[in-house]
């Protein structure tokens, strides 16, 4: 088992990229497209990768699928940046898809919800520290469905070692006001951290901002990275005239499409990453793909925003 990265907290500094995973018209893993994908997103400036989590379809990969995904996506960032990867299902699964993306060179794990289990908050905290114990990985827990935490809970999280953040997926501003002012309170040297992690989070990202969090998953710099970079300058900087021309002419009416259809968090973004020229394939089941109706809407989209940057 190799050590933790101590760096990790602070190399994840930046636009969070998310890339979907490519497969071929079989059906089958398609690595040199996904490679593509990886290293076109590390040059355009992505600060992490965050390889095979929801937008990476991990709840369709088999587990060597899975190792392969991931070691590339490490090969592709060449320690130029962090690469994070997905572990998710029951505990016992958690940590085996934990040490598979540890042995691919991975940096750190995002803990998706555990499979199928409602838990109370007891049952939660036991399954999260025991995934953090049986990995050399720093760990980021994603609250979202069926694993929502209370304050109290987040901050017993946060004294696990290798947890070092929280990933928002709920959206609900007041309790997550909560959660951050409880584990300062707990802690107030800690550098814990929090992630917006909303299906389109740019959308939620001036609100955010008010709580302290600026880090974001940006699912939109996976097919038109020039905009996500150009929100996230505005949003870092206080241009929110840019942010919020940005939030009217792109991100609204794009969530406003993405709400169209069930799975669109996901078979929209890959449908877009095609869009901009790179064959990724179809999404597979249980996902569908969008119709060719909203396909055309969001390459109108795309255009709208490349338009407010001046990049026709």
């Amino acid at each position: 088992m190799t050590s933790p990265s101590p760096a990790l907290a602070e190399r994840l500094d930046g636009l969070l990229f998310f890339p979907v995973t490519a497969f071929g018209p079989d059906g089958g893993l398609d690595l040199d497209a996904f490679r593509a994908h990886v290293r076109a997103g590390v040059e355009a400036g992505a600060a992490a990768v965050f390889a095979c989590c929801g937008t990476g379809e991990f709840h369709a990969l088999t587990p060597e699928e899975f190792g392969r995904c991931v070691a590339a996506a490490v090969e592709e960032a060449a320690g130029r940046v962090p690469v994070v990867a997905g572990a998710g299902y029951g505990t016992a699964l958690a940590v085996q898809y934990a040490g598979i993306a540890e042995r691919a060179g991975a940096d750190g794990l995002l803990a998706m919800p555990p499979y199928l289990v409602v838990a109370d908050q007891d049952g939660l905290l036991r399954h999260y520290s025991a995934l953090a114990a049986g990995t050399g990985l720093d760990v980021i827990v994603y609250q979202r469905d069926n694993a929502v935490f209370t304050p109290e809970t987040v901050v017993e999280l946060a004294k696990v070692p290798n947890i070092i953040g929280l990933k928002d997926g709920v959206g609900d501003l007041d309790l997550m006001q909560r959660i951050i002012s409880a584990v300062r309170a707990d802690a107030p040297d800690g550098d814990f951290l929090y992630f917006n992690g909303l299906p389109t989070a740019e959308l939620t990202g001036l609100a955010y901002r008010g709580l302290g969090v600026l880090l974001y998953s940006s699912a939109v710099f996976a097919f038109s990275p020039e905009i996500a970079l150009a929100f996230h300058k505005a949003l870092t900087t206080g241009d929110d005239a840019t942010a919020n021309r940005l939030i009217d002419v792109f991100y609204r009416p794009l969530v406003d499409l993405r709400n169209q259809g069930r799975g669109y968090a996901v078979s929209l973004v890959k449908a877009g990453v095609r869009l901009r020229g790179l064959d990724v394939g179809e999404v597979r089941p249980p996902l569908s793909e969008p119709s060719a109706v909203h396909v055309k809407e969001l390459a109108e989209l795309i255009e709208r925003g490349r338009a407010l940057l001046g990049e026709n």
